[in-house]
């Protein structure tokens, strides 16, 4: 598969700034804390990877930077703008915010390249054929060009999941979440899509990722978060988390996944 360059989205913060910056967030479930008191930064073109136990707060912290879940308290900026709580002003930063989920979440009535199509012409305008050529280009880079006229019914879960992060790219977001995103693909799918992902971090988009999949992780992260009970335990580089675990609840998670 030979990559096409990332859109372009110029940021209004300097390259040395963090593009999102997460500062003290805390949410509750009614007594339940998922997340407490969790600061973080993300730089412009940095690939971070999120580990930690089911229930760490992992998918919630993904949920929250998108408004998806509204957090109880703290601040969350993109480009140095604070996402709004609702409204047109929410709408318009979640189209800097790329996310792909566990489910992949297409709108099942519309063809592989309609779904890509979608959000460009709808949200930002394109003309069709604009966006249809910049759908084909997308679909031809994550390796399903072939499928542009099928129906998401008749792809595999891994080729469905290509789709759901050429239609985020399309939207030419800042930042991309990745929440679980070969937690639903079988095994034999799963290679694909880590593929893909790979050759977007070696492109420089700036990606969150939370994943149980550790060979992603060495490979692609700048930095691995370890995450437990709402918190985070442990920031470092891949090499040095994996290989020099500083926290006892680190190793024991690691010592868990690894023995598999």
């Amino acid at each position: 598969m030979t990559a096409a360059p990332l859109p372009d989205r110029a940021g209004s913060s300097d390259d040395t700034g963090a593009l999102l910056q997460i500062r003290h967030l805390r949410k509750l479930f009614d007594s339940f804390v998922a997340l407490d008191d969790v600061s973080l930064d993300v730089s412009r073109g940095e690939v971070v990877v999120v580990l930690g136990p089911s229930g760490s707060g992992k998918s919630t912290l993904c949920r929250c930077i998108n408004r998806m879940e509204k957090p109880t308290s703290g601040s969350i900026r993109i480009d140095g703008v604070e996402v709004p709580q609702e409204g047109r002003a929410l709408a318009q930063l979640r189209t800097d915010v790329g996310m792909v989920f566990q489910s992949f979440n297409l709108f099942r009535h519309l063809s592989v390249l309609d779904n890509v199509m979608l959000g460009p012409v709808r949200v930002r305008g394109l003309t069709t054929t604009d966006a249809r050529r910049e759908a084909m280009d997308l679909l031809d880079r994550v390796g399903i060009g072939s499928k542009a006229d099928g129906m998401p019914a008749e792809l595999s879960g891994g080729q469905q999941q290509r789709v759901a992060i050429a239609r985020s790219l399309a939207m030419h977001p800042k930042i991309m979440l990745f929440d679980e995103p070969t937690s639903a693909l079988d095994p034999e799918m799963v290679s694909g899509v880590l593929d893909v992902m790979v050759e977007l971090a070696a492109d420089g988009m700036t990606m969150l990722v939370v994943t149980h999949e550790m060979g992603f992780a060495r490979k692609a992260a700048d930095r691995v978060v370890f995450m437990d009970a709402g918190n985070i335990a442990e920031i470092a580089t891949p090499d040095d988390f994996f290989d020099h675990p500083s926290t006892e609840r680190a190793r024991d998670f690691l010592s868990k996944i690894l023995a598999h």
